[in-house]
């Protein structure tokens, strides 16, 4: 009797705990849950927790993660608007709609399978990169991209295609691949227009430096005439000056010849010097005392200095010829 009892109380225990089982689910933060009664959706679930529901056959539930879901389509070949043959590939992240009606949709169409689901947006991406046919090469890789634009426009041919219950949230290109063929073109494509810039800055450098030049130039005229203006400036004050001069050294002529044979001597005699030569000629005759004195009682050279005496003719040297004078001024 005692065992009998317990096996009953086991069966019994068992089938609570199946009845339990087959009646409550619980749902995470981040799913819904889609209640289908006899195969029909009967409702959504969205709030975590532990639910109840009909058990076994009468009432199903499926659990659909709402967080946003990455799609990568395949290497995909297009033409771009200036003729180039490029090969794109692009990413989409998408999410279950949030309403329920979106949501029930969803099942409908994909069973609330996220896998086939993402195998249909793959497809529908792989159409919808060929949008990047609308933009020029150059506007999908350098300085003038506006991937912002191909991507918006890729994101535009997901949505136009409608997929029931999937909410189409951001689409981006990860490889725009040339083809060796492309390659080759946009290279020899890119080198013209690099040599086009070249001569262009190239133009604007020899503007820049012959307008240098020619203000260079006319400072340079400016200061020159300048120079030659002060120039002359200064050199009619000396002649303005000198001529004073001019006019005592003539009213002195004697003075004046006297001063320039000392400068003469000064000049000659300069340092430590040994003199050999004719003290009779000017302005060596200053070291002849035997020199005759002018009515000034200046020194003069002799009269005959001035014509050179021939040894062939048998003329004497003068007996001061190889006077030595040392002199230290």
């Amino acid at each position: 009797m005692n065992k009998r009892s317990s096996a009953i109380a086991l069966g019994l225990a068992i089938v609570a705990v199946l009845v339990l089982y087959s009646t409550t689910y619980s749902v995470n933060f981040h799913e819904i849950a889609i209640r289908t009664r006899f195969g029909v959706p009967a409702g959504v679930e969205r709030d975590a927790g532990l639910h109840f529901k009909l058990p076994f056959f009468i009432d199903a539930v499926t659990k659909i993660d709402r967080r946003k879901q990455l799609v990568e389509s395949p290497l995909v070949q297009a033409s771009t608007r200036d003729g180039l043959q490029v090969v794109v590939q692009a990413y989409l992240f998408w999410q279950v709609k949030s309403t329920d009606a979106d949501a029930q949709a969803f099942f409908v169409s994909y069973g609330g399978s996220l896998e086939d689901a993402s195998k249909d947006l793959e497809q529908a991406l792989s159409g919808a990169v060929k949008a990047v046919a609308s933009f020029d090469f150059d506007e999908l890789v350098g300085p003038r991209a506006r991937l912002a634009d191909a991507e918006k426009a890729i994101l535009a041919g997901i949505e136009g295609a409608k997929k029931t219950g999937v909410e189409p949230i951001a689409v981006g290109l990860s490889q725009v691949v040339l083809p060796q063929k492309t390659t080759v073109s946009v290279l020899s494509r890119m080198a013209e227009v690099q040599n086009t810039l070249a001569k262009v800055e190239s133009a604007k450098a020899n503007s820049q430096a012959e307008a240098l030049k020619s203000q260079a130039n006319s400072q340079a005229d400016t200061i020159r005439a300048f120079a030659a203006q002060w120039a002359a400036r200064i050199e009619a004050k000396g002649n303005e000056e000198a001529a004073s001069y001019y006019k005592r050294m003539n009213e002195h002529a004697e003075l004046a010849t006297f001063l320039a044979w000392i400068d003469a001597m000064k000049a000659g005699l300069r340092g430590s010097t040994t003199f050999v030569g004719d003290t009779t000629r000017a302005p060596f005759h200053l070291l002849n005392t035997d020199s005759k004195l002018d009515a000034s009682g200046i020194p003069q050279p002799s009269a005959g200095a001035s014509a050179e005496t021939s040894p062939s003719a048998g003329a004497e040297t003068s007996p001061n010829a190889n006077t030595n004078a040392s002199a230290q001024p």
